[in-house]
């Protein structure tokens, strides 16, 4: 690889690490081709971009836009590294926890994930990362909750109406 097709690698990934607040780092190393491009496939369909980049390159384009802000993904950097990149925080983790129980298997392994600024190392955070709440999950709830008073207030003043009315017809 020249000098200018590393750099042009490097530019790319530093797009997509701007672009998503959220990625993963994983270990596709004994995956055959056709599981990756299974992979790759089962990524397309849910809006997860997935990229297949070397641990130096990768390390170079987050180390030129915060050193600081990604240290705690450097140590993930090393052997086979697909990087999954999601607007949905939790979707990688359900792709990769899908990939495993389809295939009976234990990869790809999850090296760290980066989520919202926060770092989780290791492939034992992949179940703590498939129950994370995406933002719409917790306006949803919030927003039941808010309706639920209004619902009971409603039901009873209906209730209360409709005695009136049974009251005043008697």
């Amino acid at each position: 690889m020249t000098k200018e097709q590393k750099n042009e690698v490097i530019e790319v990934l530093k797009g997509k690490f701007s672009q998503y607040n959220n990625f993963y780092v994983t270990d596709t190393e004994s995956l055959t081709v056709e599981q990756v491009g299974k992979l790759r496939r089962a990524c397309f369909n849910k809006q997860v971009e997935l990229k297949v980049a070397k641990n130096t390159l990768i390390k170079k384009a987050l180390e030129s836009l915060d050193n600081e802000k990604y240290a705690g993904m450097y140590d993930s950097l090393h052997k086979v590294t697909a990087l999954l990149f999601s607007e949905n925080p939790k979707e990688p983790a359900l792709i990769i926890s899908s990939f495993r129980k389809e295939s009976n298997g234990d990869k790809p392994v999850l090296k760290a994930a980066f989520i919202n600024g926060d770092v989780y190392s290791g492939d034992n955070q992949l179940v703590a990362l498939t129950k994370i709440r995406t933002k719409n999950e917790l306006i949803g709830e919030v927003i039941g909750l808010l309706q639920s008073p209004a619902k009971r207030v409603l039901a009873g003043l209906l209730q209360h109406h409709e005695k009136q009315a049974g009251a005043t017809a008697e």
